[in-house]
């Protein structure tokens, strides 16, 4: 018998919609996934079953714009997203909770542990950085591109516009997945998220940060170099850093079990 889902809605305080799943053990211990940009609480569907399978309750949320959730009047910014990190924390009343963000969703995650950690138990960081994610404009425009929309909702090109993303092992369904997500994103909202890490520096608050935290990183990630993931672990007083073999960016697609497994033992079972 698959483990029940309890689906909500959210408010932000800025008028944001954000849609979040409860998945698991009523009562048992608190994993909030954090997705990056262009993806959805899909993203995480290999991880949910087998963190579930472990007796934890998991949620997920969609951030604002992407999936089922809708934009607020605030831009898109990572103290935001924070702030909405922060939101649906507080709306499952999460104590002592595994953040897990992957990517951008680790931008959001760190963001929010340097501001308020006091529902953090620790962080699992995937595929992410500190600093460094100046995206050229050009990529940003690209993102934003009609022509390029379009070609992502056709799938065989879809799945050949991402391939740079992934290492060599993804499966098949992983992939298509992955593809189904990102061109599933408004391209106005996609190219304002890859814009949005302009100037970004975490490093000074992280040195802060005392919750345990691990930071894994495909060796094959050619988005965010895993030297980037490496100086958030080297970084955080209490981290420890792991390259995944022959993985490429979208960790919780590729390695599904060593995300899980990283989270699990930071929430003590």
């Amino acid at each position: 018998m698959s483990a029940p889902t309890v689906s909500d809605v959210i408010r932000t305080d800025d008028g944001a919609k954000l849609a979040v799943s409860v998945t698991g053990q009523v009562g048992g211990p608190t994993v909030v996934l954090s997705h990056g940009w262009a993806a959805g609480r899909g993203i995480w569907n290999y991880v949910v079953a087998l963190l579930v399978a472990e007796g934890l309750s998991v949620v997920t949320y969609d951030q604002r714009g992407n999936g089922e959730s809708t934009l607020g009047v605030s831009p898109i910014g990572i103290a935001r997203l924070a702030l909405d990190l922060e939101a649906v924390l507080a709306s499952v009343d999460a104590q002592d909770a595994v953040v897990a963000g992957h990517s951008g969703g680790g931008f959001a995650a760190m963001s929010h542990a340097i501001t308020n950690s006091s529902r953090l138990r620790g962080l699992v960081l995937l595929g992410t950085a500190a600093h460094d994610r100046n995206v050229p404009k050009s990529e940003v425009k690209q993102m934003g591109n009609p022509l390029v929309a379009l070609l992502l909702k056709i799938p065989p090109l879809g799945r050949k516009l991402i391939g740079s993303t992934v290492g060599p092992g993804i499966s098949a369904e992983a992939l298509e997945a992955h593809r189904a997500l990102f061109a599933g994103t408004a391209r106005q909202v996609r190219s304002a998220y890859f814009g949005c890490s302009q100037g970004m520096d975490l490093r000074s608050g992280l040195a802060e940060v005392k919750v345990p935290a691990t930071v894994l990183h495909g060796d094959a990630d050619h988005v965010i170099k895993p030297e980037l993931g490496r100086t958030v672990a080297e970084t955080l007083p209490n981290a420890r850093f792991e390259e995944v073999q022959g993985a490429g960016h979208m960790l919780p697609l590729e390695a599904p079990d060593r995300v899980a497994r990283a989270i699990v033992e930071l929430t003590g079972q």
